[in-house]
């Protein structure tokens, strides 16, 4: 028996319902997650969100990176290749959290024998702790905003999930930098 055999009889379990038919794409809630891969900020669970409620990226510390950048794009140019001018708007929410494992990262020692382990340099790694969530957060969105990649009909929040308390808190409302476009424009506010 492997550590996933349990997940695959859950799975049995699931592909017995419908949940699964008649889904798009494209997210029904209009929202696209990026946050971290620690398994105590699942945001299925923290968000209440269902299937196909919403895309969800999740990397060490939620970050944004190129790669994010790139699947941002991407995820706008499959919207306009779907719907045209009708394309949907969409708001991308970066989600980081208290007690991020990323904030080992802030460790000379830690930093410097995962840089070894995967041939990349230690500056790169430490520019990616979440010692501050609040901090990087912010970082993020901003990246997000001045991005050229920024799909046209997207805007940008950011938030902070408590480990704690169970809340999450908004650090920035939904909008975008790009003239004649806001939150409201992408169903937030």
């Amino acid at each position: 028996m492997t550590h996933l055999d349990p997940l695959l009889e859950r799975n049995r379990t699931f592909a017995e319902t419908d949940a699964h038919v008649g889904l798009t794409p494209m997210p029904r809630l209009g929202v696209f997650l990026i946050t971290c891969l620690d398994g105590r900020v699942d945001p299925a669970q923290v968000l209440g969100l269902e299937l196909g409620d919403a895309l969800v990226m999740r990397n060490a510390g939620g970050r944004v990176t190129d790669e994010v950048e790139h699947e941002v794009a991407f995820v706008g140019h499959v919207a306009e290749t779907m719907f045209g001018d009708d394309a949907p708007p969409f708001e991308v929410a970066v989600v980081h959290h208290t007690g991020c494992g990323t904030g080992f990262l802030a460790d000379d020692d830690f930093r410097s024998g995962l840089a070894g382990r995967i041939g990349v340099d230690e500056s790169a790694l430490a520019a990616q702790a979440v010692t501050d969530p609040t901090a990087s957060v912010r970082a993020d969105v901003e990246r997000l905003r001045r991005s050229p990649l920024l799909p046209a009909k997207a805007c940008v929040s950011g938030h902070v999930y408590d480990l704690d308390t169970g809340r999450v808190r908004t650090v920035m409302p939904s909008r975008s930098n790009r003239p004649g476009r806001d939150g409201a424009a992408a169903g937030g506010g």
